[in-house]
């Protein structure tokens, strides 16, 4: 994007809606994203930042006046200039505090949207981080107005937040206090925890100094600050984008590019629970649930949100991963008709990278419904690709017998072969067609089957012939008669074998497909289990980080509740982790049984073609060629007046 765009619009009635236009933006970025929000009291600079964290001069607009320039939350989607393969998206917020609305819960609904679309928020904020600075942060304290973790818990757990809220940065614009605390100087981090310390005491008017700044503590996972001095002369500053870099302030600039080295550094990929990585098309449908569901008046749950979205990845992640066999076994049947070992192959390396497509996109299929469904679309578009196969080799070899046995017909419409001797003719002219044919490439899987048919279709016409041919005797044609039915057999013997090398072909590619499937589903299990641990482990950490400082500060009964707090969190976690363990043994579970069901299935085809062929007369020979040749030459023999009696 070469610009901005707005995302999410305040209509005239105050009520929001996404633009269709930034959805289309964000549903062509298939990379994942890192979602920079920028929120804080209209014109305070907030634009600026934006800007410069997109690299570019201009872009957001900045304004000069006291009205507030943004309205509703504008985005600007850039390559991320560290991190390769990732899409930085950065979220322009309308300014708080603006005196021309009407809504008074407008800003919390804006600042909530912030706080669920990013990965990292940026809190802009002018002069210094007292107490007036936090107070105007009540959005903080109505978090949990519009946003709730479960829709099955009415007692809502804030340790839940920090799950799913991002990292948190506080800018203090036009910074003039010296960095000292008691006489000390203190780092920018270290000014902001003693801003957001907590007063011992439990009296209306402490809790009220206490409440946005534990909710700062508790919800966000980290916290970092920068102070920015004045970037220019006072008359300069309603034109900042247009100002050369020479006329900034060099501290202001020195500020400026450690906030945006940090931003590229630190800024994490925006994940969802259980840490699935948010691309740009799954940020967009989250917009849109998150501004419908507000906008409606209603609370969104966080995990229903997640939920709903994991239906809609997940049912387009079967249909991605169909397409890709789809595409890839369209281009093979432009081969077709090829041995079955050949389409098995090809179909089983496209299975494999179907559900790679799969099990990179899904999240939530802990019961593996929907990798069910697309073994179940692959499987049924194979069966018709075999069909396809074969109806294509049938084609072609009833082609080159149509084309070798052009002559013979030719002679058995002139009656060529309704004379004396003309059994020997036939015979011999079909034992070349026969010949040729078996030399012939590229068959396919219904080679022995159509040569059968032809043979079957023959033999009609070859008794006729002789029964006709008066220079046999009576005796010789039981000979003969005998002989065409061995070839018969011979063939459809070799038929039987063909279908039942086939059905092993199959078998095989079965058990190779299940155990590459066992494979990829087992790195899925070890990576999701990876992820949910270290999501955990990542909040236990900001939990025990803020206990620390509870007990560094004195705050020994708060930090006493919070070890319960800790504990219940730690219990919850190794349950969840217990329950997904317990969901993804039973998918493999049901996965193996279905396995073993197809497995059966042919393993009693295969015996009852065994079966088959035991049951069968067994011809003098094995092979349908040797019997010809022999028939041959026995009526040679006969021709010379030498058949055995």
């Amino acid at each position: 994007m070469d610009k901005p765009v707005c995302l999410i619009e305040t209509a005239s009635d105050g009520k929001l809606f996404v633009q269709q236009s930034a959805m289309q933006l964000l549903e062509q970025i298939q990379q994942p994203v890192v979602v920079v929000a920028v929120v804080g009291l209209y014109r305070t600079g907030k634009s600026y930042l934006m800007n410069r964290l997109a690299g570019k001069q201009t872009g957001f607009a900045l304004g000069s006046t006291i009205e507030s320039k943004t309205k509703g939350i504008w985005m600007w989607c850039v390559p991320h200039p560290t991190k390769a393969g990732t899409t930085l998206v950065l979220l322009d917020t309308e300014g708080l505090g603006d005196v021309d609305k009407g809504d008074s819960k407008h800003d919390t609904k804006i600042f909530s949207l912030s706080v669920l679309l990013s990965s990292t928020l940026v809190l802009n904020s002018q002069g210094t981080i007292d107490n007036r600075a936090i107070e105007e942060l009540q959005y903080v304290t109505e978090l949990t107005e519009y946003i709730k973790i479960k829709s099955s818990d009415e007692d809502e757990e804030d340790a839940e937040f920090v799950k799913f809220f991002p990292s948190f940065i506080w800018a203090v614009r036009d910074f003039t206090l010296e960095q000292k605390i008691n006489g000390q100087h203190v780092t920018e981090d270290q000014y902001l925890e003693f801003a957001l310390k907590l007063k011992p005491g439990a009296s209306r008017t402490v809790n009220e100094f206490n409440l946005p700044r534990q909710c700062i503590r508790n919800y966000f996972p980290s916290r970092k600050c920068f102070t920015f001095p004045f970037p220019t002369n006072p008359e300069n500053v309603s034109r900042l984008e247009s100002l050369d870099p020479a006329d900034l302030s060099p501290d202001f600039q020195e500020v400026t590019e450690r906030f945006c080295k940090f931003v590229f550094d630190k800024s994490e990929v925006k994940k969802l629970k259980d840490g699935y990585t948010v691309t740009g098309r799954v940020l967009g449908h989250f917009a849109k649930t998150y501004v419908d569901t507000i906008s409606s008046g209603k609370v969104p749950f966080l995990e229903n949100a997640v939920i709903a979205m994991a239906m809609i990845e997940n049912e387009a992640a079967v249909k991605e991963g169909l397409e890709v066999y789809q595409n890839g076994m369209e281009k093979l049947k432009n081969s077709f008709p090829l041995e079955l070992k050949e389409v098995s192959s090809e179909h089983q390396c496209l299975s494999k990278t179907a559900t790679q497509v799969l099990m990179k996109r899904s999240f939530k299929d802990s019961e593996g419904t929907y990798l069910k469904s697309l073994e179940d679309g692959i499987n049924k578009l194979f069966h018709g690709y075999l069909c396809q196969n074969e109806e294509a080799s049938k084609k072609r070899c009833e082609h080159i017998l149509s084309s070798l046995s052009g002559t013979m017909t030719e002679k058995l419409k002139k009656g060529f072969y309704a004379t004396p001797g003309g059994y020997v003719l036939f015979t011999q002219d079909l034992e070349d067609i026969v010949k040729k044919y078996k030399t012939q490439g590229n068959k396919g899987v219904k080679a022995e089957d159509t040569l059968k048919e032809f043979l079957k279709k023959s033999s009609v016409e070859s008794n006729a012939i002789l029964q006709a041919d008066n220079k046999l005797t009576e005796k010789e044609k039981k000979i003969m008669e005998e002989r065409e039915k061995a070839i018969l057999l011979a063939q459809e013997i070799n038929t039987k074998e063909e279908k039942q090398r086939q059905l092993e072909e199959k078998m095989e590619a079965e058990r190779r497909g299940n155990e590459e499937t066992m494979i990829q589903m087992k790195k899925k299990m070890d990576e999701e289990m990876k992820l949910q641990r270290e999501e955990a482990q990542c909040a236990m950490d900001s939990k025990l980080r803020e206990q620390a400082d509870l007990l560094e500060k004195g705050f020994k009964e708060k930090a006493d509740r919070m070890s319960e707090e800790i504990e219940d969190f730690r219990r919850k976690n190794k349950n969840a982790e217990k329950e997904s363990d317990k969901l993804f043994k039973k998918m493999i579970i049901n996965m193996d049984k279905r396995h073993a069901e197809t497995m059966n299935l042919m393993k009693r085809q295969h015996s009852e073609q065994m079966e088959a062929i035991m049951s069968m007369p067994k011809p003098s020979s094995d092979s349908s060629a040797l019997v010809l040749r022999l028939l041959l030459v026995g009526l040679s023999s006969f021709a010379g007046g030498s058949c055995p009696r």
